[in-house]
């Protein structure tokens, strides 16, 4: 497993495990939760939830995963906007807090920009912190825009990581952010690191190509290609134990030269600056 080391100087596991779309169903809670158990088994330690996936339920599947083995583990939760004021913050901290079993939350992010400012939001960050309930806080969906104003702010430049979308199909982070952020040491958390239409990416001819190159499966070369980066963090979703399986074996997967020529042939870098992709 390689590692990113956090503006703090914490190492986490470059690969983790995402839980979007997870606990909307009662009866599939079990599987979930024994997926994410069987990541942690493969060292993908770092776990991201959030308040609005299944309106909490994500975060008790992580709870039901967790279960005698917190201190093993990086959870990572999000506020929504709505929650963002300083005591919003406060009160929705306590809440995922209670859903997730647990007495801290070891990174705790803005889910994305909304209309609280964001010195408010950043001021309930660091009482937060203060008083032991997160160990770190950071942001996602930021551009570049929002995270030169983020750490201009006071306290702003304890910023501990920007999640955003990246994958192959969706590189525009690369342009700016990507090099952004790596300047400054915080680290980017691809999510959807698969892209959210699968198969059309893990269909593509050069990903194939590399992967039987390899001996590896698509989603593998896609999930190396984003850990290609020393700053960047991935957090692939899977519910099933054999998607866990495949996940984690990215992990050992180094692409050369001439298999990143060959992708950018179809999924090229961006030349100019792209809004920020949020699907």
């Amino acid at each position: 497993m390689r590692w990113v080391t956090l503006p703090g100087g914490e190492k986490v596991p470059a690969l983790g495990q995402g839980t979007w779309y997870m606990g909307e169903k009662r009866g599939a809670r079990k599987q979930e939760a024994d997926a994410l158990r069987l990541g942690i088994d493969l060292g993908m330690t770092l776990i991201d939830t959030a308040e609005m996936y299944a309106s909490g339920g994500a975060e008790e599947v992580v709870a039901d995963a967790a279960a005698g083995q917190r201190d093993k583990l990086f959870i990572v939760s999000k506020v929504l906007p709505s929650n963002a004021s300083r005591g919003g913050v406060a009160s929705a901290c306590e809440r995922s807090l209670q859903r997730l079993n647990t007495d801290r939350i070891d990174l705790y992010l803005l889910h994305w920009r909304g209309s609280y400012p964001l010195a408010e939001t950043v001021g309930a960050f660091e009482l937060l912190k203060r008083q032991g309930k997160i160990r770190y806080w950071g942001v996602s969906n930021f551009d570049v825009r929002d995270m030169t104003e983020l750490v201009a702010l006071p306290g702003g430049t304890t910023c501990a990581a920007n999640q955003v979308l990246y994958h192959p199909d969706s590189r525009g982070i690369e342009f700016d952010l990507l090099p952004w952020c790596a300047q400054r040491a915080i680290p980017v958390m691809a999510y959807s690191p698969l892209g959210h239409t699968v198969r059309r990416l893990l269909g593509s001819g050069p990903v194939k190509a590399v992967a039987q190159r390899h001996g590896a499966t698509p989603a593998q070369v896609v999930l190396a290609w984003g850990l290609r980066h020393p700053h960047v963090i991935s957090i692939p979703k899977a519910a099933d134990l054999a998607h866990v399986r495949d996940n984690a074996g990215a992990a050992d997967l180094v692409l050369t030269a001439e298999d990143l020529a060959e992708m950018d042939a179809v999924h090229p870098a961006p030349t100019r600056k792209q809004p920020l992709d949020l699907l």
